[in-house]
C-alpha cells in the first residue's frame, strides 16, 4: 500500500507540474484579453462615441444604460437631405450584426456588409486592426 501511495503521490506531482504552464498560459490569455476588451471599452465610450446612436435615450435625453449599446431609433437628424440618412441603429452589445470579419472590415476599411460605406450618420472609420478587434472583444463582453 505504501508503494501505491508513492506512485499516486509521485504521478500527482508530474502531472501538476506538467500543467502548469498550461494554467499561466490561461491567466496570461484571460489577462490580455481584459486588456483588449478595456482598450476597446475606451475606443467606443471615449473615442468613437458609439453611443450617441447606439443607445436609446431616456425622457431627459441621457444615455439609458440599462438599454447600453442595443440600438434603436436613430436620434441624430440629418441638417440637409440626406436619402440614405439610416432610421434605426443597429445593437453592438453582445456583438454587431453580421460576422466578427463583416464587422473588423466595417471598422478597418470604412465598408459595411453590403459592401458599400455605411448609411449616415455612421461615420467611415479606418481603425487600425488591433484596435478594431479590441471594439469587438469590448462589445462582445457586454451582455
Amino acid at each position: 500500500m505504501k508503494n501505491f501511495t508513492r506512485v499516486s503521490v509521485t504521478a500527482l506531482f508530474l502531472i501538476t507540474n506538467a500543467l502548469q504552464p498550461g494554467i499561466a498560459q490561461v491567466k496570461q490569455g484571460k489577462a490580455a484579453n481584459q486588456e483588449q476588451i478595456e482598450r476597446g471599452r475606451y475606443i467606443v465610450e471615449s473615442v468613437a462615441m458609439c453611443e450617441r446612436c447606439h443607445t436609446p435615450r431616456d425622457e431627459n435625453g441621457n444615455a439609458d444604460r440599462g438599454r447600453w449599446l442595443k440600438g434603436g431609433p436613430t436620434q441624430t437628424r440629418a441638417t440637409y437631405p440626406a436619402p440614405n440618412w439610416a432610421t434605426v441603429e443597429p445593437r453592438l452589445a453582445g456583438g454587431p450584426p453580421g460576422t466578427d470579419a463583416d464587422f473588423i472590415k466595417l471598422l478597418t476599411t470604412g465598408i459595411a456588409r453590403t459592401q458599400q460605406p455605411p448609411n449616415p450618420p455612421m461615420p467611415q472609420f479606418h481603425m487600425t486592426r488591433q484596435d478594431a478587434e479590441a471594439v469587438l472583444a469590448y462589445l462582445k463582453s457586454l451582455r
